[in-house]
């Protein structure tokens, strides 16, 4: 397929989360060409969106679980593996609470309502991504390794930690194969699992009609295995939707050894760093791209500007060194993006790792606290305000940031307590996240 995919109409299906247990309707929709796959919670106010991309996973405890801020998806895969299965390249999720409806534990139900609702190609062409090298992850009993292919072939081994059920499977992925071969693959676990998925408050909506459970050497079920390799073919259906996760089709060979939703999305971080080589090593060592004015590229971020560097300086203190904000991109009530351009001349590259320049991951942290506080500030209407850091949590550093990058810093805030808020931050270049933290903030007056 050279051109790009979405529905020919709605595909509608009710039913409860297997986590949760809510009962939920889901809607995918048609969305236009190069707005990739989004989540759309209809349930809360303003009806936020999701971006079903790696740097939005939050958690991979039994399922994938994608976020922003404090709005949650619980369990996306089974909808996005359908989703990629045949191909399609955008459409908008529409949900009613917090999960897709597990159906029977499979893919089964989301291929059956695309299939009828039709697949519509688009005018614009689809960009596949092809490693220029092997990718490999090795975390714990898992094995993950890509190497180049003219299609998306997975070949994956399954098996307990005790050596149980241990399966082989490999299948070129096409919406033929997708739709016989794996489709219908059912989720499962094992008996021992299951107080601790209780304790965990999981599996609220989980019972034998939409999972499947492994007891010694019982298979615990309500009807037959689909397959003779059921567990290890599910397994591939988990990888084909968090792998979806990178927001290109792959042209590759996939060998699995004992995957699972942390190493899947691990391993969706790995494609996306060497998707996003040619873009840094291009900004480090060539020209500025240029627009058709014979601009620089980066006067195209430029002409977004709503607050400049003297509208700024107005609200925060912060003066060079350290102030890590060079404009304001975007501000919304709850949501701000900034854009700090990192070049040779800072100061803290002279005393960083000298000879290999590497931009502090505290300053990361620190640009993502001036963004929130500026936010806070601009949405304050009481006088002239100060914003103390006061904590930062679940501090992630993904990615070093180097000299000619241009780091774009997110902040949305998720908590307003008083004379306290909390935001969610991001920094990233290009399109890959390098840091984030959740970040605590006070307002105090400034003094005269």
């Amino acid at each position: 397929m050279l051109n790009q995919q979405t529905l020919n109409g709605p595909a509608e299906f009710t039913g409860v989360g297997l986590h949760s247990g809510n009962r939920v309707n889901l809607t995918i929709l048609p969305a236009p060409a190069n707005s990739g796959v989004r989540f759309r919670r209809v349930d809360l106010e303003g009806k936020p969106e999701i971006e079903a991309r790696v740097e939005n996973v939050t958690e991979t405890n039994r399922s994938t679980t994608i976020a922003k801020g404090n709005v949650k998806i619980h369990t996306v895969e089974h909808v996005l593996a359908a989703l990629a299965g045949f191909g399609i390249d955008n459409a908008i999720i529409e949900l009613d609470s917090n999960e897709p409806p597990i159906g029977d534990g499979s893919s089964r139900e989301f291929t059956k309502i695309i299939e009828a609702a039709g697949i519509a190609p688009q005018a614009e062409k689809r960009e596949a991504f092809t490693p220029s090298e092997p990718i490999e992850l090795e975390s714990g009993e898992t094995l993950m390794t890509l190497f180049p292919d003219d299609g998306f072939k997975i070949t994956c081994t399954s098996a307990d930690k005790r050596g149980r059920f241990t399966q082989f499977y490999s299948v070129e992925l096409t919406p033929k194969t997708w739709e016989k071969e794996l489709a219908h693959a059912r989720t499962f676990c094992f008996f021992e699992e299951i107080e601790l998925l209780i304790k965990n408050n999981l599996i609220k909506g989980g019972c034998l009609e939409n999972a499947i459970v492994i007891r010694d050497d019982a298979v615990l079920t309500t009807e037959p295995l689909r397959y003779p390799e059921e567990f290890v073919r599910h397994k591939i259906l988990d990888i084909v939707g968090d792998l979806s996760l990178v927001g290109k089709p792959i042209r590759g060979h996939l060998i699995a050894v004992k995957p699972g939703h942390a190493t899947n999305c691990e391993f969706a971080r790995l494609i996306v760093a060497q998707m996003n080589k040619p873009l840094r090593a291009a900004q480090t060592f060539g020209p500025p791209p240029t627009n058709g004015n014979g601009a620089h590229g980066q006067a195209s971020v430029r002409r977004n500007v709503v607050m400049n560097i003297e509208e700024v300086q107005k609200l925060l203190p912060h003066r060079y060194p350290m102030l890590m904000i060079d404009c304001i991109t975007a501000l919304e009530d709850n949501r701000i993006e900034a854009v700090k351009n990192v070049t040779i001349n800072e100061e803290f590259f002279l005393g960083h790792f000298p000879g290999h320049p590497i931009m502090p991951g505290v300053l990361q942290l620190e640009a993502m606290a001036q963004a929130a506080g500026l936010l806070m500030l601009k949405r304050g209407e009481a006088g002239p305000h100060l914003a103390y850091f006061m904590a930062a949590d679940s501090v992630k550093w993904r990615k070093p940031v180097l000299p000619g990058d241009v780091l774009v810093i997110e902040a949305e805030i998720v908590k307003v307590r008083g004379k306290i808020a909390k935001a969610k931050g991001t920094c990233k270049v290009g399109d890959e996240i390098v840091s984030e933290a959740e970040i605590t903030f006070m307002l105090l007056p400034q003094s005269e």
